[in-house]
């Protein structure tokens, strides 16, 4: 099939080319960087996208701005880059009759993760109160009656909860493709990424994620500093491994779902900073008790219906993946565009 990636010569972009030329897929990218197979170009330019468009069998949508953001002043460009590109794709996808999308979501559509209480069963815990943060107690309680909550994992059916500007974006992309396939009867496989990390992530930008800002400090000879108690639960999924749920995507056919991408075994961000210290052989991680508002406090998902429906399992154990990135040279994360259409998981990327 011809592929059409967008932000296809960013973190996790760059990888899915890779996979689906190596599967005998001609592929086709578009991204604001020259790349080997691409357009240079804006996915919110309709020219641009139209001509990229023809021939395509289908379209894998990388291209976004990511991270939670600075501040306030961010809105337009996060609006700007992930809302109003996705539609220009989308309009010019069914004029060109494309219809097949896969898109890089994301896990933040959930907010916080799924939470058990003795009492009430499951509940959804709203956003923390900075007083709480302040005063070291992380852990949200349960909504109804104030006791302790036990996490779990969220399916696919859980409903959407953002709690920052880039995940208000991400459910807006997934609401719009949903809209775009159900009027022109397209398909569309959302695939929403957990933590991704790995060779060619950004480190040096202000929307870098917390692996990258970890090694950084690595790399300075410094002690990466931890936020809150450091028992923060994630899913760390290497891009490697969402560069083969991608390419399974891509040749899934029925109707449009979701899917978790995500390693099935869910780590601590103290976890992940320690195997990162091991590997780099560096200093201790330091638990400083800081915390950003827009932080969720657990959020980790079962990627049963992607093994079950796609055929997908992650391949790269957690220690091997962090030693691998610990150990990578800066030269490509130094070089890491800042652009609308490079998608990673730091600085401007696809999901």
């Amino acid at each position: 099939m011809r592929v059409l990636v967008t932000g296809s010569a960013g973190f996790i972009g760059a990888p899915i080319v890779e996979e689906l030329i190596a599967v005998g897929h001609e592929v086709r990218g578009l991204d604001l960087r020259p790349g080997v197979h691409g357009t240079t170009g804006d996915v919110r330019d309709a020219a641009t996208v139209a001509r990229c468009l023809d021939g395509v069998d289908v379209v894998c949508h990388q291209a976004a701005k990511v991270g939670l953001g600075v501040d306030v002043f961010d809105l337009p460009d996060y609006a700007s880059v992930n809302v109003v590109g996705t539609a220009v794709l989308l309009a010019e996808m069914a004029r060109a009759g494309v219809d097949r999308l896969v898109l890089a979501s994301s896990m933040v559509v959930y907010g916080e993760g799924a939470y058990t209480c003795a009492r009430h069963g499951d509940v959804r815990p709203g956003p923390r109160e900075e007083s709480a943060l302040r005063a070291g107690r992380f852990e949200p309680p349960c909504p109804l009656c104030g006791q302790p909550l036990e996490p779990g994992a969220l399916s696919e059916s859980a409903p959407f909860d953002p709690r920052s500007v880039y995940a208000d974006t991400k459910v807006a992309q997934e609401h719009l493709a949903t809209s775009w396939a159900r009027t022109t009867g397209a398909t569309v496989t959302a695939l929403r990424y957990h933590n991704v990390y790995g060779p060619g992530m950004p480190q040096h930008t202000p929307y870098a994620g917390a692996a990258a800002i970890f090694r950084s400090a690595l790399q300075r000879g410094a002690a990466p500093k931890v936020f809150e108690d450091g028992r923060q639960r994630r899913d760390f999924v290497h891009v490697r491994d969402v560069a083969r749920a991608n390419v399974l995507a891509v040749a899934r056919t029925g109707a449009s779902q979701a899917y978790n991408v995500a390693s099935g075994e869910p780590h601590t961000v103290g976890e992940m900073a320690h195997a990162l210290a091991v590997a780099h052989r560096g200093p201790e991680p330091v638990v400083t008790g800081g915390y950003r508002l827009g932080d969720v406090r657990h959020v980790v998902a079962s990627p049963g219906k992607a093994r079950a429906e796609l055929g997908f399992t992650a391949s790269v154990a957690f220690t091997d993946g962090m030693a691998e990135f610990a150990a990578e040279s800066n030269d490509r994360s130094n070089s890491s565009s800042t652009s609308p259409d490079s998608r990673s998981t730091s600085s401007r990327t696809t999901a």
